[in-house]
Protein backbone atom coordinates (compact mmCIF):
# COMPACT_ATOMS: atom_id res chain seq x y z
CA UNK A 1 0.00 0.00 0.00
CA UNK A 2 2.86 2.36 0.82
CA UNK A 3 4.42 1.67 -2.56
CA UNK A 4 1.12 2.36 -4.32
CA UNK A 5 0.70 5.69 -2.53
CA UNK A 6 4.30 6.67 -3.31
CA UNK A 7 3.80 5.84 -6.99
CA UNK A 8 0.52 7.80 -7.11
CA UNK A 9 2.24 10.85 -5.66
CA UNK A 10 5.22 10.46 -7.99
CA UNK A 11 2.94 10.12 -10.99
CA UNK A 12 0.96 13.25 -10.03
CA UNK A 13 4.19 15.23 -9.68
CA UNK A 14 5.45 14.07 -13.05
CA UNK A 15 2.20 14.91 -14.85
CA UNK A 16 2.20 18.34 -13.21
CA UNK A 17 5.77 18.88 -14.45
CA UNK A 18 4.71 18.01 -18.01
CA UNK A 19 1.80 20.46 -17.75
CA UNK A 20 4.12 23.26 -16.61
CA UNK A 21 6.52 22.54 -19.47
CA UNK A 22 3.71 23.25 -21.98
CA UNK A 23 2.38 26.33 -20.18
CA UNK A 24 0.74 28.70 -20.86
CA UNK A 25 -0.87 27.37 -24.05
CA UNK A 26 -0.97 23.66 -23.20
CA UNK A 27 -4.07 21.82 -22.03
CA UNK A 28 -4.47 20.25 -18.61
CA UNK A 29 -3.25 16.65 -18.47
CA UNK A 30 -4.32 15.68 -14.95
CA UNK A 31 -7.06 13.07 -14.96
CA UNK A 32 -8.10 10.34 -12.50
CA UNK A 33 -6.45 7.06 -13.46
CA UNK A 34 -4.02 8.63 -15.95
CA UNK A 35 -0.45 7.37 -15.65
CA UNK A 36 2.70 8.66 -17.32
CA UNK A 37 4.32 5.56 -18.80
CA UNK A 38 7.38 7.02 -20.51
CA UNK A 39 8.95 9.96 -22.28
CA UNK A 40 11.69 10.56 -24.81
CA UNK A 41 13.08 12.76 -27.54
CA UNK A 42 12.30 11.44 -31.02
CA UNK A 43 12.57 12.68 -34.58
CA UNK A 44 9.38 13.49 -36.49
CA UNK A 45 9.42 13.88 -40.26
CA UNK A 46 7.96 17.31 -41.02
CA UNK A 47 7.27 18.73 -44.47
CA UNK A 48 10.88 19.90 -44.96
CA UNK A 49 13.05 17.64 -42.83
CA UNK A 50 13.07 15.52 -39.66
CA UNK A 51 12.70 17.66 -36.54
CA UNK A 52 13.26 16.78 -32.85
CA UNK A 53 10.08 16.51 -30.78
CA UNK A 54 9.45 15.57 -27.17
CA UNK A 55 6.99 12.70 -26.71
CA UNK A 56 5.13 11.65 -23.56
CA UNK A 57 3.31 8.32 -23.47
CA UNK A 58 0.43 8.01 -21.01
CA UNK A 59 -1.77 4.96 -20.47
CA UNK A 60 -4.56 6.57 -22.53
CA UNK A 61 -2.96 9.30 -24.72
CA UNK A 62 0.23 10.41 -26.44
CA UNK A 63 1.34 14.01 -26.00
CA UNK A 64 4.08 15.63 -28.06
CA UNK A 65 5.41 19.07 -28.81
CA UNK A 66 8.28 21.15 -30.15
CA UNK A 67 11.35 21.63 -27.99
CA UNK A 68 12.11 25.20 -26.89
CA UNK A 69 14.30 24.48 -23.86
CA UNK A 70 14.80 20.78 -23.26
CA UNK A 71 13.24 19.53 -20.00
CA UNK A 72 11.90 23.01 -19.25
CA UNK A 73 9.74 24.41 -22.04
CA UNK A 74 7.83 22.86 -24.96
CA UNK A 75 5.27 24.36 -27.32
CA UNK A 76 2.67 23.29 -29.92
CA UNK A 77 1.12 20.64 -27.70
CA UNK A 78 -0.60 17.79 -29.54
CA UNK A 79 -2.75 15.19 -27.76
CA UNK A 80 -3.68 11.91 -29.45
CA UNK A 81 -6.04 9.35 -27.85
CA UNK A 82 -4.52 5.87 -28.04
CA UNK A 83 -7.79 4.47 -29.46
CA UNK A 84 -7.16 6.61 -32.56
CA UNK A 85 -3.66 5.29 -33.22
CA UNK A 86 -2.34 2.54 -35.42
CA UNK A 87 1.38 1.87 -35.88
CA UNK A 88 3.23 0.49 -38.90
CA UNK A 89 6.79 -0.73 -38.47
CA UNK A 90 8.95 0.42 -41.39
CA UNK A 91 12.36 -0.38 -42.81
CA UNK A 92 15.09 2.26 -42.77
CA UNK A 93 14.98 4.93 -45.46
CA UNK A 94 17.64 7.28 -46.81
CA UNK A 95 16.15 10.10 -44.76
CA UNK A 96 15.52 8.34 -41.45
CA UNK A 97 16.70 5.17 -39.73
CA UNK A 98 14.80 3.22 -37.06
CA UNK A 99 11.53 4.66 -38.31
CA UNK A 100 7.87 3.79 -37.99
CA UNK A 101 4.57 5.33 -39.06
CA UNK A 102 1.88 6.63 -36.72
CA UNK A 103 -1.57 6.92 -38.29
CA UNK A 104 -4.39 8.91 -36.72
CA UNK A 105 -7.68 10.27 -38.13
CA UNK A 106 -6.36 13.84 -37.94
CA UNK A 107 -2.73 13.41 -38.95
CA UNK A 108 -0.34 10.64 -39.97
CA UNK A 109 3.43 11.03 -39.71
CA UNK A 110 6.79 9.25 -39.68
CA UNK A 111 8.85 8.87 -36.51
CA UNK A 112 12.38 7.67 -35.82
CA UNK A 113 14.36 6.71 -32.71
CA UNK A 114 18.06 6.76 -31.91
CA UNK A 115 18.34 2.99 -32.12
CA UNK A 116 16.43 -0.10 -33.20
CA UNK A 117 16.09 -1.14 -29.55
CA UNK A 118 14.52 2.18 -28.60
CA UNK A 119 12.22 2.05 -31.61
CA UNK A 120 10.91 -1.40 -30.66
CA UNK A 121 10.48 -0.28 -27.03
CA UNK A 122 8.28 2.63 -28.13
CA UNK A 123 6.22 0.50 -30.49
CA UNK A 124 5.76 -2.24 -27.88
CA UNK A 125 4.72 0.13 -25.10
CA UNK A 126 2.34 2.13 -27.31
CA UNK A 127 0.61 -1.03 -28.53
CA UNK A 128 0.35 -2.45 -25.00
CA UNK A 129 -1.23 0.76 -23.69
CA UNK A 130 -3.54 0.96 -26.71
CA UNK A 131 -4.84 -2.58 -26.19
CA UNK A 132 -5.46 -1.97 -22.49
CA UNK A 133 -7.21 1.33 -23.24
CA UNK A 134 -9.50 -0.27 -25.82
CA UNK A 135 -10.47 -2.93 -23.29
CA UNK A 136 -11.07 -0.50 -20.43
CA UNK A 137 -12.93 2.10 -22.52
CA UNK A 138 -14.89 -0.51 -24.53
CA UNK A 139 -14.49 1.66 -27.61
CA UNK A 140 -14.13 0.39 -31.14
CA UNK A 141 -10.70 1.09 -32.71
CA UNK A 142 -10.55 3.79 -35.35
CA UNK A 143 -10.53 2.52 -38.93
CA UNK A 144 -10.24 5.79 -40.91
CA UNK A 145 -6.89 7.57 -40.95
CA UNK A 146 -5.47 10.76 -42.45
CA UNK A 147 -3.14 10.59 -45.43
CA UNK A 148 0.59 10.87 -44.77
CA UNK A 149 2.04 14.07 -46.22
CA UNK A 150 4.70 13.56 -48.85
CA UNK A 151 7.79 15.62 -47.83
CA UNK A 152 8.52 18.79 -49.82
CA UNK A 153 11.86 17.51 -51.05
CA UNK A 154 10.29 14.37 -52.50
CA UNK A 155 9.00 16.25 -55.56
CA UNK A 156 10.27 19.22 -57.56
CA UNK A 157 7.07 19.39 -59.58
CA UNK A 158 3.38 19.56 -58.78
CA UNK A 159 2.05 16.02 -58.40
CA UNK A 160 -1.15 17.01 -60.23
CA UNK A 161 -0.19 19.29 -63.14
CA UNK A 162 3.61 18.67 -63.23
CA UNK A 163 4.48 22.40 -63.08
CA UNK A 164 7.92 23.02 -61.61
CA UNK A 165 8.13 24.58 -58.17
CA UNK A 166 9.97 27.90 -57.92
CA UNK A 167 10.33 30.74 -55.43
CA UNK A 168 7.04 32.15 -56.73
CA UNK A 169 5.40 28.77 -57.31
CA UNK A 170 5.17 27.47 -53.75
CA UNK A 171 4.57 23.96 -52.52
CA UNK A 172 1.32 23.09 -50.74
CA UNK A 173 -0.17 19.87 -49.41
CA UNK A 174 -3.59 18.40 -50.08
CA UNK A 175 -5.04 17.42 -46.69
CA UNK A 176 -6.98 14.57 -48.24
CA UNK A 177 -4.34 12.72 -50.31
CA UNK A 178 -1.12 14.23 -48.92
CA UNK A 179 0.26 15.10 -52.39
CA UNK A 180 2.64 18.02 -52.93
CA UNK A 181 0.73 20.41 -55.19
CA UNK A 182 0.97 23.95 -56.55
CA UNK A 183 -1.34 26.83 -55.67
CA UNK A 184 -3.36 26.51 -58.88
CA UNK A 185 -4.12 22.86 -58.16
CA UNK A 186 -5.10 23.47 -54.52
CA UNK A 187 -7.37 26.52 -54.57
CA UNK A 188 -10.29 24.59 -53.12
CA UNK A 189 -11.16 24.39 -49.45
CA UNK A 190 -13.48 21.89 -47.84
CA UNK A 191 -14.41 20.70 -44.37
CA UNK A 192 -12.93 17.31 -43.48
CA UNK A 193 -14.46 16.68 -40.01
CA UNK A 194 -11.75 14.29 -38.83
CA UNK A 195 -9.05 16.87 -39.55
CA UNK A 196 -10.63 20.25 -38.80
CA UNK A 197 -13.97 21.95 -38.27
CA UNK A 198 -12.75 24.69 -40.62
CA UNK A 199 -12.27 24.31 -44.38
CA UNK A 200 -8.82 22.95 -45.22
CA UNK A 201 -6.78 23.00 -48.43
CA UNK A 202 -7.35 20.14 -50.86
CA UNK A 203 -6.41 19.52 -54.46
CA UNK A 204 -9.05 19.88 -57.17
CA UNK A 205 -9.34 16.12 -57.72
CA UNK A 206 -9.94 15.37 -54.05
CA UNK A 207 -12.36 18.29 -53.78
CA UNK A 208 -14.53 16.94 -56.60
CA UNK A 209 -14.38 13.42 -55.15
CA UNK A 210 -15.41 14.63 -51.69
CA UNK A 211 -18.28 16.66 -53.15
CA UNK A 212 -19.59 13.60 -54.99
CA UNK A 213 -19.40 11.52 -51.81
CA UNK A 214 -21.23 14.22 -49.90
CA UNK A 215 -23.91 14.44 -52.57
CA UNK A 216 -24.53 10.68 -52.35
CA UNK A 217 -24.79 10.85 -48.56
CA UNK A 218 -27.22 13.74 -48.64
CA UNK A 219 -29.58 12.79 -51.41
CA UNK A 220 -32.20 15.45 -51.96
CA UNK A 221 -30.05 18.20 -50.43
CA UNK A 222 -27.78 20.59 -52.18
CA UNK A 223 -24.53 18.85 -53.09
CA UNK A 224 -22.50 21.64 -51.51
CA UNK A 225 -24.48 21.78 -48.24
CA UNK A 226 -22.10 21.89 -45.28
CA UNK A 227 -19.08 22.78 -47.41
CA UNK A 228 -17.15 26.00 -47.71
CA UNK A 229 -15.45 26.80 -51.00
CA UNK A 230 -13.24 29.82 -51.10
CA UNK A 231 -10.08 31.07 -52.73
CA UNK A 232 -7.12 30.22 -50.52
CA UNK A 233 -4.53 32.66 -49.34
CA UNK A 234 -0.87 31.86 -48.97
CA UNK A 235 -0.44 29.90 -45.79
CA UNK A 236 2.11 30.97 -43.22
CA UNK A 237 4.20 28.08 -42.02
CA UNK A 238 2.98 26.84 -38.66
CA UNK A 239 5.28 26.20 -35.74
CA UNK A 240 4.71 22.52 -36.41
CA UNK A 241 6.36 22.82 -39.83
CA UNK A 242 8.97 25.45 -39.10
CA UNK A 243 12.63 24.56 -38.87
CA UNK A 244 13.61 23.94 -35.29
CA UNK A 245 17.05 23.89 -33.85
CA UNK A 246 18.72 20.50 -33.92
CA UNK A 247 20.48 19.09 -30.90
CA UNK A 248 23.67 17.05 -31.15
CA UNK A 249 22.42 13.91 -29.48
CA UNK A 250 19.13 12.21 -28.74
CA UNK A 251 17.87 11.65 -25.22
CA UNK A 252 17.36 7.96 -24.40
CA UNK A 253 13.84 6.87 -23.67
CA UNK A 254 12.83 6.66 -20.00
CA UNK A 255 10.18 4.18 -18.92
CA UNK A 256 8.36 4.59 -15.64
CA UNK A 257 8.07 1.71 -13.19
CA UNK A 258 5.81 1.72 -10.11
CA UNK A 259 8.79 1.30 -7.79
CA UNK A 260 10.66 4.25 -9.28
CA UNK A 261 10.79 7.43 -7.25
CA UNK A 262 10.79 10.90 -8.76
CA UNK A 263 13.46 13.23 -7.47
CA UNK A 264 12.27 16.89 -7.54
CA UNK A 265 15.80 18.16 -8.28
CA UNK A 266 16.03 16.16 -11.50
CA UNK A 267 13.54 16.31 -14.36
CA UNK A 268 14.42 12.75 -15.40
CA UNK A 269 13.15 9.61 -13.76
CA UNK A 270 15.45 7.99 -11.22
CA UNK A 271 15.44 4.27 -10.65
CA UNK A 272 15.40 3.35 -6.96
CA UNK A 273 14.53 0.07 -5.35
Amino acid sequence: MTGRIAFTEENALRIAAVERAFAPSGKSLAKPGRVLVGEGRLMKLCRRSPQPKMFFLFNDIIVYGSIVVHKLWYKNQHIIPLEDIIIEDLADSLEMKNQWLIRTPKKSFYMSAASEKEKQAWICRIMECREQQLISSRKEPTTSFAATWIPDRASHICMRCADKFTVAQRRHHCRQCGFVVCNSCSKCRIVIPAISAKPVRVCTLCFNTLLCEKAKEEAGKRSSDGFDLEMPVYEALSDEDSDEREEDDMMPIQWVKPQNMYHPKNSCFTYLK
